[in-house]
């Protein structure tokens, strides 16, 4: 009997995270659901690809971060939303005590370099070790460590925190995609 499970039968495990990782790149729910859709359907076709044993996550990250500069290449002579109008529309605000926090630091995110962003999506939010940020971003570990801190460093300054203090505001929504993303590594 094969003992082996077909990675497929995974894929829906990492979702939410794939979710998260798309709407830091993209500060778009549409796009980002579109950037998950393509992330998915790529890898569907590519399971051939993927090597069994190996971090299932970490390669679907890579394949939606491919993805994405993909579509940016593509889309350089587009009109982006960058005062966020067209996003803002499209969302709906936090049902939480810290609501003003939550929006200012989406605000202060925002503001961060692409590069900064998504070190701290991929080290921050989704746990990956720097190790595997680095592989999937094609750079070295120093980089991604210099990106994270840069970007955390930039966060309070734009926050106005003291530099004791995190500039992470936790919620339900991140509480959950944290969670599961630690629990599957360990």
């Amino acid at each position: 009997m094969n003992d082996i499970q077909d990675p497929r039968d995974e894929l829906i495990e990492h979702l939410g995270a794939l979710r998260a990782f798309a709407m830091s790149l993209t500060r778009n729910s549409a796009a980002a659901d579109d950037l998950v859709q393509d992330t998915i359907e790529k890898a569907w076709k590519n399971m051939d690809k993927f090597q069994p044993g190996t971090n299932l996550r970490a390669w679907l990250f890579t394949i939606q971060r491919n993805a994405f500069y993909s579509i940016r290449r593509k889309a350089k002579r587009e009109v982006a939303d960058v005062d966020g109008v067209m996003a803002a529309g499209m969302s709906e605000k936090p049902h939480h005590d810290g609501r003003l926090a939550m929006n200012d630091f989406r605000k202060a995110f925002e503001k961060l370099p692409d590069e900064q962003r998504e070190a701290l999506m991929l080290v921050g939010a989704s746990g990956f070790a720097y190790e595997e940020a680095a592989e999937m971003c094609g750079v070295a570990v120093g980089t991604i460590k210099s990106r994270a801190n840069r970007g955390r460093r930039r966060l309070a300054e734009l926050m106005e925190l003291d530099p004791d203090e995190d500039p992470v505001i936790q919620d339900s929504t991140n509480d959950s995609v944290i969670t599961t993303s630690h629990t599957r590594q360990g």
